[in-house]
This record gives structure tokens, C-alpha cells and sequence, in this order.
């Protein structure tokens, strides 16, 4: 079974950091991307960044190039994104979320992703 556990959500002041976790069990990051989503009330759910399956390509919209970072520890088989410079508007439930390609480079947004965690809260505000 695919279990994904975020952690690491919280208050912070605008112009702060944070680094979200995405503890995966039942499988190997080797063989899924892990996108991050977020979804603040009232508005979509949207793509935050992803990573792919080799760890070695990484995908951020243009809003979030720049002040968030995805990264990996694949002996912890845990995602991480780090995220800088936050604004009020970053304030949402963070998510992640897993999915298989058929290539170990793919990972996009767009695409669906089958398997999620329970999110963790991120608010931004002095």
C-alpha cells in the first residue's frame, strides 16, 4: 500500500522559510515522481513543483522558480521542498503526491497523481 506522510507545515512571518517532508512507505522513490501540490481555500488546487523518479529532473511553475526547492534523500526515501521568501498568498494545505512513469525523467504537473498524502498546513502571516 502507498502511503505518503507530509510534515514540517506551520505559521511563519512573511519573508520566512520553511521546508516541507514527504515521507514515503510501501514503495521506492526509484520507481515513482513525487509532485507537490497546494490548495488555499476558496481557490484550485495547484502544482507546486515535482521530481522525477531518477531524482534528476525538477519542474516548477513559473510563480515558484526561484523561492521553492524540491529535493530528495533517497536512502530516506523522503521529498523535501524548501520553500523561501514566502508571502501571505503561499498560505494553503500542501500536498504531495506520487506517480509512476513509463520514463524515469518524466514528471508533470499537469498529469494526475493517483497516490496522495493528508497535507500539511502552511500560513504565512505576521
Amino acid at each position: 500500500q502507498l502511503t505518503l506522510v507530509e510534515s514540517g507545515g506551520g505559521l511563519v512571518q512573511p519573508g520566512g522559510s520553511l521546508r516541507l517532508s514527504c515521507a514515503v512507505h510501501g514503495f521506492t522513490l526509484e520507481n515513482y515522481a513525487i509532485g507537490w501540490f497546494r490548495q488555499a481555500p476558496g481557490k484550485e488546487r495547484e502544482g507546486v513543483s515535482c521530481i522525477s523518479s531518477n531524482g534528476l529532473h525538477t519542474n516548477y511553475p513559473d510563480s515558484m522558480t526561484g523561492r521553492f526547492t524540491i529535493s530528495r534523500d533517497s536512502n530516506k526515501e523522503t521529498v523535501y521542498l524548501q520553500m523561501n521568501s514566502l508571502k501571505p498568498e503561499d498560505t494553503a494545505v500542501y500536498y504531495c503526491a506520487a506517480r509512476q512513469y513509463s520514463s524515469q525523467w518524466d514528471c508533470d504537473l499537469r498529469d494526475a497523481f493517483p497516490s496522495w498524502g493528508q497535507g500539511t498546513q502552511v500560513s504565512v502571516s505576521s
